[in-house]
């Protein structure tokens, strides 16, 4: 049931995200048939706006593992260390979780018009091994995301992060950002964003948040049934060993029978050797379920999770844009509104021309203040235009996750099969009867006496 819950899920968003999809793409020429990659990911040559990443670019820029080391005792608390080790970098650094604030935090200062992953939560007191490994994947996914973004892979923060080996990498990481301004400062395009955007740019915007927002909210329902799948497997396993060793125990009874029962001795006696071997079938057939339950953790629910992180960051900026450079926007507006109409009146009062000349200055003041808004504006929608690009690029993610799905259910099913087949032949000595014949199972079946 919960299998077919799974691709029902999938069938809604496949019907929400193409529709919208289908408008974004320029329309070919007759007789010409082009994939729809093409339209997704390759920008025409002189257009800064339009990205020209594939997914297999964007996943080989790196991978990043973080791996827990030995808790070290602090005076007061144990401190939980990481290991990341970066391929592209080819080093390994010893990171702690308030290394990765910081990081986080300078990415946001230098960087407040693109997605930032967000870091999973601080626990202070408690933190059981399930948190602690739950908080570890959670890092994992923040920095391989980081990693392989346009911007953030090229930049030095980045690099730093991932290479630097000194004790005081948030102090270094500071140094980086402080006095050099954000994104917007410091690209040779920030100024000339508003050339490059669609006229209906806000549309646009409007229509990707809200693709945006039903696409995770059919991911989150994804991800929730993979869990679910991915924890039955485990809980089965468990339930499988159970069964096992109770068969095991109910074998190795040595209980006398009752004289009365005497007659059954020799079938009891055979019965109790036959379930005493069975336990090792059924520990393996649980071995196999965890082992099938931890892949699916592994590639089919963290790659959900991963891809719902990225989702959430956009969620994220689009609020940045519109609680931050926007809201900052109107109020430089009204502001100025105030401003003039102070002016218009102190003319018409014939007040002081010192006053006056105070008052103008105030006004070209504010006048450049709201011209930088505007350009932040522009910027960020530009950014946010960019960032929509990233999202359908990494929508093909979704072929990855149902591949993975799909063979860890036939591998596992398999090799499950053949343990249960290896099986049934040693379930013939619990069909003898009292005479030492063959007798049928309850179900129909046939068996053949091989003890």
């Amino acid at each position: 049931f919960k299998a077919i819950s799974f691709c029902i899920i999938l069938s809604g968003l496949l019907d929400c995200f193409f529709p919208f999809c289908l408008l974004d793409l320029a329309k070919p020429p007759v007789n010409e048939p082009r994939e729809p990659e093409q339209f997704l990911m390759q920008a025409p040559q002189g257009n800064p706006l339009l990205l020209s990443h594939t997914l297999q670019e964007l996943l080989s820029k790196d991978s990043v593992q973080v791996e827990l080391i030995p808790e070290k005792k602090g005076l007061f608390l144990k401190h939980v260390e990481y290991e990341v080790s970066s391929k592209r970098f080819k080093c390994s650094v010893y990171r702690r979780y308030n290394d990765f604030v910081v990081f986080h935090e300078m990415l946001l200062q230098k960087f407040p018009y693109r997605m930032v992953p967000a870091l999973p939560p601080k626990r202070m007191l408690g933190a059981d091994r399930e948190f602690i490994e739950s908080r570890r994947r959670a890092l994992k996914r923040f920095i391989n995301l980081v990693a392989r973004h346009p911007p953030f892979s090229e930049d030095v923060l980045l690099k730093l992060f991932l290479s630097f080996s000194g004790s005081d990498v948030q102090n270094k990481l500071r140094e980086l950002v402080q006095g050099v301004g954000d994104e917007f400062m410091t690209c040779r395009l920030a100024t000339q964003a508003k050339d490059f955007l669609p006229a209906d740019i806000q549309a646009q915007f409007a229509a990707s948040r809200e693709l945006i927002r039903n696409i995770y909210n059919s991911f989150y329902k994804l991800r929730d049934r993979a869990e679910r799948i991915a924890s039955r497997a485990i809980e089965n396993a468990s339930d499988l060993l159970i069964f096992g060793k109770e068969l095991s125990a109910l074998g190795s009874d040595t209980t006398p029978l009752p004289s009365w029962a005497a007659l059954n001795n020799s079938t009891w006696g055979t019965l109790k050797q036959a379930l005493k071997g069975l336990s090792v079938e059924f520990a393996l057939l649980a071995d196999k379920a965890v082992q099938q339950g931890k892949q699916e953790e592994n590639d089919v629910v963290e790659k959900l999770n991963l891809f719902l992180d990225l989702l959430q960051s956009y969620k994220d900026l689009c609020e940045r844009h519109e609680k931050g450079v926007l809201h900052k926007h109107q109020r430089a507006l009204h502001k100025y509104s105030m401003m003039k109409k102070q002016m218009m009146s102190a003319t018409v009062q014939n007040k002081e021309p010192e006053s006056v000349e105070q008052l103008e200055s105030r006004i070209v003041e504010q006048e450049n203040a709201i011209l930088t808004m505007e350009l932040r504006n522009y910027f960020s929608l530009y950014c946010l235009h960019q960032e929509t690009q990233l999202i359908h690029i990494y929508l093909p993610l979704t072929s990855h996750i149902l591949g993975a799905f799909v063979n860890s259910q036939i591998q596992g099913h398999k090799e499950m099969s053949k343990v249960w087949n290896e099986l049934k032949p040693k379930l013939s000595c619990l069909f003898v009867g009292s005479s030492n014949m063959p007798t049928p199972p309850l179900s129909g079946g046939t068996s053949t006496s091989r003890c």
